[in-house]
């Protein structure tokens, strides 16, 4: 008898392409599904936070300090939409979520176990609790939904949500004393400079025609804070290393100190030079922006030096311009040199 074995060619599946091309789409479908699911996770999660979300806005509009909170959302889903191409696209678990998940269950209950009438807590400091509960849980869903990958990849524009929560109403006195005394001892150190006559005591300074009195609404604390706010951005989007970072941002604090004390001394010259009237004028009242727009010229500067010093970045034309090294010439090409 004779008998035929299968030529090996006949065991390979034809199936094999269209298999892995299922698989390949069974995972695009599932990390699609994943992604959804955040998306509206982050629906339901705002739905039940609508009433405190919706407060916390209309008051942020009409406030001189947490104006800025409003556009915080934007800047945030902007960042996440200029980094899109370098997050992961495939999705997963992450334990990491149970730390944020605790932290927003543990502010939810505060507020509302102390938002009660004849409490001490205000309806801001209210509003803050419920904010940073909100955010938190939405940092939990991004790592149950999301993954660890993915949320360590748009971690800077995920933080920044962070500054939706308005200041608590301790915090934004403390450091509205500080600003208030250190904008005194820079407008101080302003007039001894040009020679000012003038007496001091406290915040209180007497010049020839006027007495004026730096007070916390003087104190700049808003402009400060978004000074801060802008020094976090321009560093995230222009630095790459960690220490040029950290120098443009702390280089805010005695910046603003130094704006406020400025701000003092000019007013304080115009009622000298001009007339005590001058301190019911425009630059007084609402010369706020100017100062702020003036504070951000050397802020540029140091960003615009800090750049320069880290060089071009890898990948960029310049660079592999700077790092291509010529091809060796040919045989012919070399000897016809030589001749």
């Amino acid at each position: 008898m004779n008998t035929t074995e299968p030529s090996p060619k006949n065991t390979a599946s034809p199936n094999t392409g269209s298999d892995t091309f299922d698989i390949g789409r069974n995972g695009s479908r599932a990390s699609h599904t994943r992604f959804l699911g955040f998306l509206g996770f982050a629906v339901l999660l705002t739905a039940v936070f609508i009433k405190p979300l919706f407060s916390l806005t209309a008051g942020a509009i009409h406030s001189q300090l947490d104006s800025y909170i409003v556009l915080v959302p934007f800047v945030s889903a902007y960042l996440i939409y200029d980094r899109r191409k370098r997050l992961p696209k495939e999705y997963g678990f992450s334990l990491w979520a149970m730390i944020p998940l605790l932290a927003g269950i543990i502010a939810l209950t505060t507020a509302l176990k102390l938002h009660r009438p004849g409490s001490s807590l205000s309806d801001h400091d209210y509003l803050a609790l419920m904010a940073l509960s909100f955010v938190c849980l939405l940092a939990a869903g991004g790592f149950l939904f999301l993954g660890r990958k993915w949320m360590t990849a748009a971690a800077f524009p995920f933080a920044f949500l962070i500054f939706i929560v308005p200041m608590p109403d301790a915090m934004a006195d403390t450091l509205e004393t500080a600003s208030q005394l250190a904008s005194t001892e820079a407008a101080s150190l302003f007039f001894d400079i040009t020679g000012t006559p003038v007496l001091r005591e406290g915040t209180i300074f007497q010049l020839p025609n006027i007495v004026i009195q730096v007070g916390q609404e003087c104190s700049g604390i808003r402009s400060s804070w978004v000074l801060v706010l802008t020094s976090l951005l321009a560093a995230n989007l222009f630095l790459k290393s960690t220490w040029r970072r950290a120098i443009l941002v702390c280089f805010v604090i005695p910046l603003a100190i130094v704006r406020n004390g400025f701000r003092v001394f000019v007013i304080g010259m115009l009622c000298v030079q001009i007339g005590p009237a001058m301190i019911h004028s425009v630059i007084h009242r609402r010369g706020g922006p100017l100062f702020f727009a003036l504070s951000l010229i050397p802020l540029f500067l140091l960003l615009w030096w800090l750049h320069r010093g880290e060089g071009p970045r890898k990948g960029t034309p310049e660079t592999e311009d700077l790092g291509a090294s010529p091809a060796p010439p040919t045989g012919g090409s070399e000897e016809s040199s030589r001749t």
